[in-house]
């Protein structure tokens, strides 16, 4: 019998440096991933710091759900976090949800078998629900986002209709609050019915991209195989998405799929992380001039990216230089904010640095209210329009 209790005992504390060893290599793989230039203290002149503070700020885009943190406490990891976001001023971030990567990434072609999210999935103990369903991963986010909000003491506040952004804004008035909008993307989490997009849009989503790193039956991915343009079931699928207030987000779409998605689209697109070709000529990310033309002409908005492949260097001068040029082309109305934090990419400043964007902003001479669209007015019109009340 004693023998039996020992090697139960051993077996147990195996399993116990099992779980904690494979926690700390979830962490380790994160860190890596998500690395910050310089975290706090960050610098502003007075002039920017005073502005920033009255700014209303909206990004389109982090993949912070992805990773296993507690998004209510200030991390020591990552870019993203609802106690670096208050101090970042920020009013509102997307939160977007990754349902599968390719095992290794390739700009150029993708082949849609590949699948090497399962050994994050499986590395953070998600559930087993989730290990070979994109379908699955997504409404698990989607849960953990709803959970974070819950457990956030109202600093954390999920909108998914009109009356919640307006319930946001009044909030703000009286205390420190940040709304979040849930994001798909690439629609494999579709799984090939479009019924789908009505269960995710039960379980919160709000915006989805047709792409992601894949090519799927909805359109090509720039970084696919075929990379193919919209087919019928797209067409259906975005109609269906109009319908029930989600707006079209344009990012990673083949360019061929792009032209067809812009040309079907009856509402304003968002292109929530990109850059430009103006400054930094990616030809299997960027946006050419003509693309940032045609988003302004629906009545869109792109979202600038801040990392360097994006931007073409790792400081707040290239993110400056990538908006001046969308500015220049797309217009004022047409241009925000599209971090990608959190999303396997280094940037300068985290959530929490923003102050130093708008800096680096007024020093580049844009003048207030050109700063208030860029920063969050643009963003918010596109949302809230396409929002269900």
């Amino acid at each position: 019998m004693k023998s039996v209790l020992v090697s139960c005992a051993a077996l147990l504390l195996l399993t116990v440096i099992a779980w904690v060893a494979t926690d700390l290599a979830a962490a380790a793989v994160e860190a890596s991933k998500n690395p910050v230039g310089r975290t706090t203290p960050y610098e502003a002149t007075l002039l920017g710091a005073d502005l920033h503070r009255r700014l209303i700020i909206a990004d389109l885009h982090a993949d912070s759900l992805l990773w296993n943190r507690d998004l209510n406490q200030r991390g020591s990891r990552g870019q993203v976090d609802v106690p670096r976001l208050l101090e970042g001023n920020v009013t509102l971030q997307v939160f977007s949800v990754v349902t599968k990567a390719p095992g290794n990434l390739d700009l150029e072609e993708n082949d849609e078998s590949s699948d090497v999210l399962w050994q994050l999935v499986m590395g953070q103990k998600w559930p087993p629900s989730t290990w070979n369903s994109a379908l699955e991963r997504a409404l698990h986010q989607a849960r953990k986002l709803k959970a974070t909000a819950q457990r956030s003491d109202g600093r954390l506040a999920l909108v998914q209709s009109r009356r919640d952004l307006d319930e946001l804004f009044e909030r703000r008035r009286l205390g420190s609050v940040v709304g979040a909008v849930l994001a798909l993307e690439g629609m494999h989490a579709l799984e090939g019915r479009l019924e789908n997009i009505d269960r995710l849009f039960d379980a919160g989503f709000r915006m989805m991209a047709p792409a992601h790193f894949f090519d799927t039956f909805i359109g090509g991915s720039a970084h696919g195989v075929r990379k193919h343009g919209l087919t019928e079931l797209g067409r259906t699928a975005i109609q269906r998405m109009e319908e029930k207030g989600i707006t079209l987000d344009l990012a990673h779409i083949s360019p061929a799929a792009f032209d067809d998605a812009i040309t079907v689209a009856t509402r304003p697109v968002v292109v929530s992380h990109k850059g430009v070709k103006g400054t930094c000529d990616n030809n299997k990310f960027n946006l050419s001039d003509a693309q940032l033309t045609k988003v302004a002409r629906n009545g869109g908005v792109v979202g600038i990216g801040y990392w360097p492949r994006a931007v073409c260097g790792g400081d707040v001068s290239a993110i400056v230089r990538a908006i001046d040029h969308a500015v220049s082309v797309a217009g004022i109305d047409h241009v925000g904010l599209g971090s990608d934090f959190d999303g396997s990419v280094s940037t300068p400043f985290d959530a929490a640095g923003l102050v130093e964007l708008t800096d680096a902003l007024l020093a580049a001479g844009f003048s207030e209210e050109q700063l208030r669209k860029v920063m969050g007015k643009n963003v918010l019109r596109v949302l809230r329009g396409n929002l269900q009340r």
